[in-house]
């Protein structure tokens, strides 16, 4: 009898091993579990997903452009350009009697199309850079690398603003002013870390099979340092964003009728003596959001993707 029981025993927990599904564990799927894990890192991706769906749809809800004026209403800015349901004006007026609410949407997608741009170009040319530079090595290395460090002397507003004034003020200058100099600590990060895989056993496996230096580069060493690369760049979108709002708040940035979150803060701090609080708190508050939810998930996504943590 107590055989017969040891035996089933014995089937049943074979059974309930082979049914149990013994799955590997990979860095990508241990990070997302963590990111999603950490409470304010979820939390603020969801309100940043609220703000590029206003961005998106809220224009659907705009009863006036945003380059309108209200005659009827811009008189007395104080008293009849507050907030109005009624008359369609959702964020009241600014001191010219435009709609606040038009132009707040598109100072918001003008201020993240900024950085998601001006990130992609920095981390484009800042990941090749630094990762030849630290794969390359010798005298090629120590040239780039002094070459960034005289960069990084020079202030970096004062390069996009001489960029602005000496080519224009446009949209694109923008964009190449920004990206220009926000490659360059992301191409000391790379190279810090292509130095600490450059000797690894795939790497040299690579080499002996005949594959070429810049193949090794770019299919080896780069989506090696995809985690640090992606950090560092959702660290960068709301840095971007910072010195375009500053260019935009001293008046040389992005120029009327187009407006950025920079340009209407600017404005809004010009016009409060005058009792017209929602001209800055407004536009104030989605460049707030903005940048904290976009902090926060850098954060999040530099918590998950630590080695250290798995």
């Amino acid at each position: 009898m107590a055989l017969a029981k040891n035996k089933r025993a014995e089937g049943m927990a074979e059974t309930l091993v082979e049914q149990t599904e013994i799955r590997g564990r990979s860095l990508w799927r241990d990070a997302r579990v963590r990111f999603f894990r950490n409470k304010a890192a979820v939390g603020a991706m969801i309100l940043l997903g609220c703000v590029v769906l206003f961005t998106i749809f809220g224009p659907l809800a705009a009863q006036w452009s945003r380059e309108e004026i209200d005659w009827n209403r811009m008189g007395d800015i104080r008293g009849m350009g507050a907030p109005s349901i009624e008359t369609g004006h959702f964020f009241g007026l600014d001191d010219l009697g435009r709609d606040l609410y038009s132009r707040t949407i598109q100072a918001t997608q003008t201020s993240l199309l900024v950085g998601l741009i001006g990130a992609a170009v920095a981390l484009i040319i800042g990941a090749l850079y630094g990762a030849i530079a630290g794969f390359v090595g010798g005298w090629i290395d120590n040239s780039m690398m002094r070459t960034v460090d005289i960069l990084l002397a020079v202030p970096s507003t004062l390069v996009i603003i001489l960029l602005l004034v000496i080519f224009g003020r446009s949209f694109f200058m923008l964009f190449i002013g920004i990206g220009v100099v926000g490659w360059l600590s992301m191409s000391r990060i790379v190279r810090g870390q292509t130095l600490s895989l450059k000797n690894r056993e795939f790497v040299e496996a690579a080499r002996a099979a005949g594959v070429g230096e810049f193949t090794i580069i770019t299919r080896h060493v780069l989506p090696n340092l995809l985690g640090v690369v992606i950090v560092y760049a959702s660290l960068l979108v709301p840095e971007m964003i910072l010195t375009e709002s500053f260019i935009s708040f001293l008046g040389l940035g992005v120029q009327e009728p187009n407006t950025s979150l920079g340009a209407l803060i600017s404005e809004g701090a010009g016009t409060i003596a005058y009792g017209t609080m929602w001209q800055l708190m407004f536009p104030l508050a989605f460049f707030l959001m903005t940048i904290v939810t976009l902090f926060f998930i850098g954060d999040g996504l530099r918590d998950a993707l630590d080695p250290k943590d798995r």
